[in-house]
């Protein structure tokens, strides 16, 4: 959980940029009295999933299978800004959405795959982010957590658990690919070339916005000898070499081509990874800030994963899949927090 310390000093900062900010507004004048408009969007690791009230709540007719909740770092940044404002209110649309790709932010619809009491026929598909969100010229500040979806990572998760379990190497898979299988190198390129295209579509919805982008925490160890591979709320069968290569080759060039990315765009990246170091699937259940293949999450999170053998209800679990929990976004909210009031200071 956030230390009181870091809490203080955060709230200090915000204390002083809203004074910053405040001053820096006419006297009286009309825009004194708008809001700053900040648009959220994202995949899974912004949305929340299983962190804290489903929103829209359950049973609301507008639930749309995104699985958006109050506890993602998107509303506790909201909480913050909305209690020490940036010299004006700031106004948060959330599109974020579970299971989103880069292509579902600005130019392809979505399915929404929540598993929360999705109707009969399931959920019906959802329009580009960018057009959800209604970015336009009036939108101050765009947040953006997205890519990992794109390799996709939970299918190479998936790959590496069973071949894990088979005693193979799901890095020598990726590494030599069957024929029609992307090499990991040539999935990384094609992940460059669509975030590129996905900003350049923001920045076009948003000409006047500032652009933030959100890396991935470090949701595994940097030492993989500390995983038990017997238990499934760390990351079960997958071989210790695989996690290391997961780590090194998978997750933190992610991060690097976001990073990359952005800085050609001249937009503000947040790196999540580094205070997160420490924090990771194999640490105890009070250290963690990202659950394992099972773990603890709200009542209403189902225990298995449809259409799989996957059931974290035998070890009193709920099926979590490698996402940050509570602590895992409140450490996340801080630094995007700090993000959105200098990007708003800028403009």
């Amino acid at each position: 959980m956030r230390h009181r310390v870091s809490r203080l000093r955060t709230r200090a900062l915000a204390v002083g940029l809203a004074l910053t900010a405040s001053a820096l507004l006419p006297s009286g004048s009309a825009g004194a009295a708008d809001s700053y408009q900040w648009a959220a969007l994202g995949d899974s690791y912004t949305a929340g999933v299983f962190v804290g009230a489903p929103q829209p709540p359950l049973g609301d007719a507008s639930r749309d299978g995104c699985a958006r909740t109050a506890g993602a770092y998107p509303d506790l940044v909201d909480r913050e800004l909305a209690e020490f404002p940036p010299g004006r209110p700031v106004s948060l649309t959330d599109v974020s959405c579970g299971g989103a790709t880069i292509s579902d932010i600005a130019t392809t619809r979505q399915t929404p795959i929540g598993p929360v009491q999705p109707p009969a026929a399931g959920w019906p598909s959802v329009a580009p982010q960018t057009e959800r969100a209604g970015l336009g010229d009036g939108t101050d500040v765009v947040t953006i957590g997205v890519g990992g979806n794109s390799l996709p990572f939970t299918d190479i998760l998936a790959t590496c658990l069973e071949m894990g379990a088979a005693g193979r190497s799901c890095r020598d898979h990726y590494t030599s690919p069957p024929e029609g299988e992307e090499s990991l190198r040539d999935k990384l390129a094609r992940v460059q070339g669509e975030y590129i295209g996905m900003l350049v579509q923001v920045h076009r919805a948003a000409p006047n916005a500032k652009v933030v982008t959100v890396g991935y925490p470090a949701a595994l160890p940097e030492d993989s000898g500390d995983c038990d591979r017997l238990s499934l709320t760390e990351l079960s069968l997958i071989g210790h070499a695989d996690v290391d290569w997961l780590r090194d080759e998978v997750l933190k060039p992610l991060n690097s081509t976001i990073r990359e990315v952005s800085g050609f765009f001249g937009d503000r990246y947040v790196d999540v990874y580094s205070s997160s170091v420490g924090h990771d699937v194999c640490r105890p259940a009070d250290t963690k800030w990202v659950e394992g293949i099972c773990g603890d999450a709200e009542d209403y999170w189902p225990a298995e994963l449809p259409g799989t053998a996957l059931n974290c209800g035998a070890i009193d679990k709920k099926v979590t899949l490698v996402h940050p929990n509570a602590d895992g976004h409140a450490a996340m909210a801080a630094p995007v927090e700090r993000a959105i009031r200098v990007a708003l200071l800028e403009r």
